[in-house]
């Protein structure tokens, strides 16, 4: 009875594991840019003394869903999404450099341009910082031009440009940050054929539908596993009962 009892209670905790990573799924749905987790189980034999005669059930993250979401119409200038595929650079939370498709920009009090999430973004020479200016301009290439104070409608002024990058999927993790890095730890190169459309940025690539039905799953089996635990020490008690009528 331990033995069902133990390969009952893997496949809850596993189970509540793998909810865990749906929802946070769900949790980010309206979050731009953001990259849903893939999710599975497979079987993973317990070896010790003896043959391996159980086997319980193992919740993984494959990797992550890459496919691109939806662009969310805005007409807001520093709104920006890129056009197929490639990433904008970003200076993540520890100072390194890492990737995402969140193009819902912002200017800071500093003068910096940040996503959404107040990350800096990273132009030919690091952090991207404008000047004042009466008016704010990105091209189709990540080109960042300023109207500065004061000055002719004509007299627009490059600032510098958004670094974007298009390394290939399998070559890319993406951290518990939520950010996109290279898997050798490196900086990607810059791509120059990468093009952006303006006045639009990317939202989440979750399926809120799929999302709630592998909820709603996962609900069920963990059920499952708690009745076969309670199952278990049914069947224990009814053992112990046997014996000592014996």
């Amino acid at each position: 009875m331990d033995r069902m009892l133990y390969v009952a209670m893997s496949g809850a905790k596993e189970t509540m594991l793998a909810q865990a990573s749906n929802s946070n799924n769900l949790a980010n749905a309206n979050a731009p840019g953001f990259l849903a987790d893939l999710q599975q189980f497979r079987s993973m034999p317990v070896f010790g003394d003896g043959y391996p005669t159980r086997a319980y059930g193992l919740s993984e993250r494959p990797g992550t869903d890459f496919t691109h979401g939806d662009q969310v119409h805005t007409g807001r200038d520093l709104d920006v999404a890129i056009a197929g595929e490639g990433w904008f650079a970003v200076q993540a939370r520890d100072g390194s450099e890492a990737y995402t498709r969140r193009g819902d920009l912002t200017v800071d009090v500093n003068g910096l341009l940040t996503t959404g999430n107040g990350l800096p973004v990273l132009g030919n020479g690091g952090p991207i910082a404008l000047p004042p200016a009466e008016k704010l301009e990105i091209g189709p290439d990540g080109t960042i031009s300023i109207l500065p104070l004061g000055q002719n409608a004509t007299e627009m002024a490059v600032i510098d440009r958004i670094k974007m990058v298009n390394p290939a999927s399998d070559q890319l993790v993406k951290g518990k940050d939520g950010l996109v890095r290279l898997k050798s730890g490196e900086a990607a190169e810059e791509d120059g054929a990468l093009r952006l459309n303006s006045g639009v940025f990317e939202g989440s690539n979750v399926n809120i539908v799929n999302a709630m039905v592998e909820m709603i799953e996962l609900s069920r089996r963990y059920e499952m596993q708690v009745k076969m635990m309670q199952t278990a020490k049914t069947m224990e008690e009814a053992s112990t009962r046997i014996m000592r009528l014996g």
